[in-house]
């Protein structure tokens, strides 16, 4: 198969999420908009109503207009590196046995739906972005406009790494039945290792050691924390590395439970 072919083709399945989300108006706006408008807007308050509380000027070392910006990046991001319902859809497919029809064409799996992931990230990240810009201006807060683009590298590629955990656990629907439940306590753990919460330099140590030494740290902490000057570059090149070595396991994972539930899958006649 040729690489023109497959790019042809996962370009195919990027466009039909793209056209299937921008179809429902409405839906889209709430979720390009109004929620991540919404999610900023508590995030902000939050800050404000920890620095009023403690009244405090600085917290680790840095004032409240640092904390504002990181919850304000930190909700965008966050958005970007969720992909419960690409994950939600996957197990669908194998829960109901519709993943027939999957199996079947010059196709995987596994890219048929990250091409999707990747198609409505595209475009709602667009949208979503003008969001925290305006908070930006009109707060007046501490943005390293010039760190945006390595910053999305990272959030982009961390992407991979949050598309192959939804496709093991999309596959342990071969062998569970209540595996939606896993979804959620997944998000549950991500919400405070990727630093969405609060940002992971004020855990204790050694647990802050650990937790940003995790290829989850690279979701909002490291590219947030680059972008609003609360690290440097060195902790991006890190996440790099930390997300690459987080896709060889979890693939790996992945793809022997993939093989092993599809054997069995259609060994049963299913």
């Amino acid at each position: 198969m040729s690489f023109a072919a497959f790019w042809k083709r996962n370009l195919a399945f990027a466009k039909l999420a793209i056209q299937s989300n921008l179809e429902y108006r409405l839906n889209y706006f709430v979720d390009a908009v109004v929620q991540p408008s919404l999610t900023t807007g508590i995030e902000m308050l939050l800050w404000f109503a920890v620095f009023k509380g403690a009244g405090a000027t600085e917290i680790a070392g840095f004032g409240r207009e640092y904390y504002l910006a990181y919850a304000l990046w930190a909700a965008f991001f966050a958005r970007i590196c969720t992909s419960w319902m690409y994950e939600y859809r996957m197990i669908q497919e194998i829960d109901s046995g519709s993943v027939n029809s999957l199996l079947v064409r010059p196709m995987t799996f596994y890219e048929y739906y990250f091409s999707q992931l990747m198609g409505y990230k595209l475009v709602t990240t667009g949208v979503s972005m003008l969001i925290p810009f305006a908070a930006i201006l009109v707060f007046d807060l501490p943005t390293k406009f010039e760190r945006l683009p390595l910053a999305f590298a990272l959030e982009f590629y961390y992407l991979v790494l949050v598309h192959s955990i939804s496709f093991v656990i999309a596959a342990g629907a071969f062998y569970l039945n209540k595996v939606y439940a896993i979804t959620g306590a997944k998000n549950l753990a991500l919400w405070l290792m990727t630093g969405e919460l609060f940002p992971l330099d004020l855990m204790p140590e050694p647990l802050k050691s650990i937790m940003v030494a995790l290829p989850f740290s690279a979701g909002v902490y490291v590219p947030v924390g680059y972008l609003t000057g609360r690290l440097e570059v060195a902790s991006i090149w890190q996440a790099f590395a930390s997300v690459t070595m987080g896709i060889v396991v979890v693939n790996m994972l992945g793809v022997w439970l993939w093989r092993k539930g599809v054997n069995v899958y259609t060994g049963t006649g299913a």
